[in-house]
């Protein structure tokens, strides 16, 4: 344990930025924490998570690094690569084990329903993005109807080989203590799969009814899991 606060930094996933923390970073800061919103480059698992883990290995003193959605992957590698992590925060992300990929975590329960139906695909670089009609449902169902739009224009695409290509080697989250929240009404990561990948991690979970936008819905609660972890590290 540290005398110096950790610096939180925080991590998007796919189809998302760095803005969909703007009400959890407030929350943060009023309790004295200095906080980075990391521009997760959504290009490949390895090249992501050197990104990361740049800029992490760039604040002087513990770290406390929280990944939303495919940012739990990222986080997930970079903090192997990052003495100063001192905890992982999973808020309605992947904890993927070796071998595992997003598109075969996400598929591997019910309830999901990000998929052909409702992406895009652009052929030319291999790109993925929410359908503007399905966004809503799909990332934001509890987030207000201008809003969603909003967030649906403005959606960063991933790569196709992002999502699909397997964790490689030991996640961080075997190594470091973790916290997770699950979104209940999430229908990108279903709520079952969120359960089965804390549960495994042995991470403290906390449960809300939320979309998987549960950054913008419900900053509150989001912000809470955070400094709980931050305080066990200060």
């Amino acid at each position: 344990m540290s005398n110096q606060k950790p610096t939180i930094v925080l991590v998007h996933g796919a189809f998302a930025d760095s803005s969909s923390w703007n009400g959890v970073v407030p929350k943060l800061r009023e309790q004295g924490y200095r906080v980075l919103a990391a521009s997760n480059p959504l290009r490949g698992i390895e090249s992501d998570a050197d990104y990361v883990a740049d800029v992490v290995n760039g604040v002087d003193g513990p770290v406390v690094l929280a990944g939303h959605s495919y940012g739990g992957v990222v986080i997930s590698r970079a903090a192997t690569t990052a003495p100063n992590v001192k905890a992982l925060v999973y808020i309605a992300a992947f904890q993927p084990e070796a071998g595992e990929s997003v598109f075969e975590l996400s598929g591997r329960f019910e309830g999901g329903k990000l998929g052909p139906d409702t992406t895009n695909v652009l052929a030319a670089q291999g790109e993925l993005s929410i359908k503007p009609e399905n966004f809503s449902d799909v990332f934001a169902a509890d987030v207000p109807a201008e809003t969603a739009d909003v967030m649906a224009v403005t959606q960063r695409p991933v790569t196709e080989r992002a999502l699909g290509t397997p964790f490689d080697g030991e996640p961080a989250w075997k190594n470091l203590p973790s916290w997770a929240l699950i979104a209940e009404q999430d229908h990108a990561i279903p709520a079952a799969a969120q359960a089965f990948m804390s549960d495994r991690a042995g991470s403290e979970v906390t449960r809300v009814d939320a979309s998987h936008a549960v950054s913008v819905s419900r900053p509150d609660v989001v912000a809470e899991v955070i400094l709980a972890a931050a305080a066990k590290v200060a």
